[in-house]
């Protein structure tokens, strides 16, 4: 099965979505970390820290942080959860790049290791995951089922699958402020940083094709997690799922 958001693309619909993908990242790498700060206006470091104390309670000790970009939440969840590695994948090496320099930085290169992997093929073997993530990532997967699989084969029975995603409010009046959010300031915000206008035409574009709320709990269920929850964050514009690999 497909999803509206598999077809949302940030240029065209001649490429596979993944390349797309791979060259918006790589374009907009090196003012990423500046522009995303600005457009959540500094609220998604309390989104993600809070996803992450839900992790606390599994003590995982060894996790996979998918979609990393340039790797914040797998800094954050070393510094919250203290695991003994992380491994950091994604599509694009401009995002790692970045993430490679802020990790070497901070001192933690022998724990959080980058690799290039795509999430819907991934060379780890089975059950090798205490813990699988992704923060505002999974709205740029090609083939959601696909990835949700492969995210199952690597978890070992009874690991967490924890992301965060952006969605959109359906009540007034955070509903109206949301609609005006993207249609007037996410454009201004990302001319000023001379940053490419088509991923941020793209952003609101893929949020709003995403599966929100009870149908992605049935997606996930569907794919084999079980204990699936959600919380929303800020009247609606953010939702963290957590899902469980069932126990042998």
């Amino acid at each position: 099965m497909s999803y509206k958001v598999e077809k949302v693309n940030p240029y065209d619909s001649d490429h596979p979505k993944n390349e797309q993908v791979i060259r918006m990242f790589n374009e907009i790498a090196p003012n990423y970390d500046r522009l995303n700060g600005t457009l959540s206006l500094g609220i998604d470091a309390y989104w993600r820290r809070d996803a992450l104390t839900e992790l606390r309670k599994y003590h995982p000790r060894h996790i996979l942080d998918i979609a990393t970009g340039t790797g914040d939440f797998a800094i954050l969840a070393q510094r919250m959860l203290q695991p003994e590695k992380i491994n950091a994948v994604d599509i694009s090496d401009g995002m790692m790049e970045i993430g490679k320099e802020k990790v070497e930085k901070r001192g933690l290169g022998k724990t959080i290791l980058f690799e290039n992997q795509d999430c819907s093929a991934m060379t780890f073997a089975d059950d090798s995951f205490d813990a699988a993530t992704v923060a505002f990532g999974v709205r740029n997967f090609e083939n959601i089922d696909q990835s949700f699989q492969e995210v199952l084969r690597v978890l070992k029975p009874g690991g967490v699958f924890l992301f965060l995603e952006l969605t959109t409010p359906d009540k007034t009046p955070m509903k109206e402020l949301y609609a005006t959010y993207t249609k007037y300031v996410i454009p201004f915000l990302s001319g000023l940083f001379a940053t490419e206008q088509r991923a941020y035409q793209y952003l609101p574009a893929s949020i709003a094709a995403f599966p929100q709320g009870r149908e992605m709990m049935l997606i996930l269920k569907k794919n084999g997690f079980t204990n699936i929850r959600i919380r929303r964050y800020t009247l609606g514009i953010c939702t963290l799922y957590l899902a469980e690999k069932p126990m042998v």
